[in-house]
């Protein structure tokens, strides 16, 4: 898969089928329309490719920053998967956002990058104030010389699988749905901080993460995934997220107890993936409390 930060594609690359949208969680649902895009693209004998956009507009608009189902290098990892040839990751930024719809058809979709299909949601929004749409890219298609392909949400048990969906259930601890809903565990990654070690002063080391752009699940404990590259594969652990009230603490923190590890790993990246919820979060009489509690979420943990 080759990545492109701009719309100066190479000639080879042009003349393709395009799925444009935020493909955050990259879930059953965007595979679906991937999927669609590809027997395509193939059947045409064209390239087939995403263009996506960083920071997502909600982000830049808003400027929420826990809202992220996945990094952009985990964004990049899924769809790769999905064997594209190709990746436009396009900075959204002040200038991006003044380009009016018709110039983003005429300039870049027809004369930078000569599409040929572009797939999107129903709801796509698109061009400065959100004025393009599907229904006008469908009376514009003869002037740019494009076909647009409208894909129907995806749907699982008669529930449409969306972003907005799974980041609810993440907020609300539904891991198991989430799960169904990505077609794979729920990943967060990020690299290892140094921390007050509490937890390996009472018997349980812990890797600290800061959950920066991520979407923050409901606090409490997991049972996780763990993996950290060329140190060790996947291992079982629990996971805390939340503010440490038996030790009166004030930031949010993701912390991960790891089986059978106890390596130093600061600075080190991490992937953590979350299996189950196990409680929410308490706060203790005493540490010893705590520690009775934590013997007992590594044992739920493990069935």
């Amino acid at each position: 898969m080759k990545i492109f930060n701009n719309f100066t594609l190479p000639n080879n690359y042009k003349h393709c089928a395009l799925a444009i949208g935020n493909f955050d969680g990259v879930h059953k649902g965007h595979k679906k329309v991937l999927n669609e895009s590809k027997i395509l693209a193939k059947k045409n004998n064209l390239k087939f490719g995403v263009m996506t956009f960083e920071p997502i507009p909600y982000i830049y608009f808003t400027k929420k920053k826990n809202y992220r189902i996945n990094s952009l290098s985990q964004k990049i990892k899924f769809l790769k998967n999905q064997k594209l040839d190709f990746l436009i990751i396009k900075k959204f930024d002040k200038k991006f956002r003044n380009l009016g719809y018709l110039d983003f058809l005429q300039k870049i979709i027809q004369k930078r990058i000569n599409t040929k299909y572009i797939f999107v949601s129903k709801n796509f929004k698109f061009g400065k104030n959100r004025l393009g749409n599907t229904v006008k890219m469908k009376k514009l298609e003869k002037e740019f010389k494009f076909s647009t392909l409208v894909t129907e949400p995806f749907k699982l048990k008669n529930k449409i699988i969306s972003s907005t969906k799974i980041r609810k259930l993440i907020s609300q601890g539904e891991i198991k749905k989430v799960e169904k809903y990505l077609g794979r565990k729920w990943e967060v990654e990020g690299r290892v901080l140094r921390g007050f070690r509490r937890g390996r002063k009472i018997g349980f080391p812990t890797c600290n993460i800061d959950l920066k752009n991520y979407i923050i699940p409901k606090n409490g404990v997991y049972a996780v995934n763990v993996s950290c590259e060329k140190v060790f594969n996947k291992r079982n652990g629990i996971a805390n997220i939340g503010y440490r009230p038996t030790f009166n603490g004030k930031n949010l923190l993701l912390e991960v107890n790891i089986f059978g590890i106890n390596k130093n790993l600061y600075d080190k990246k991490i992937q953590i993936e979350f299996k189950d919820f196990i409680r929410p979060e308490k706060k203790f009489k005493n540490v010893s409390e705590l520690k009775k509690q934590i013997k007992l979420d590594i044992k739920k943990s493990k069935k």
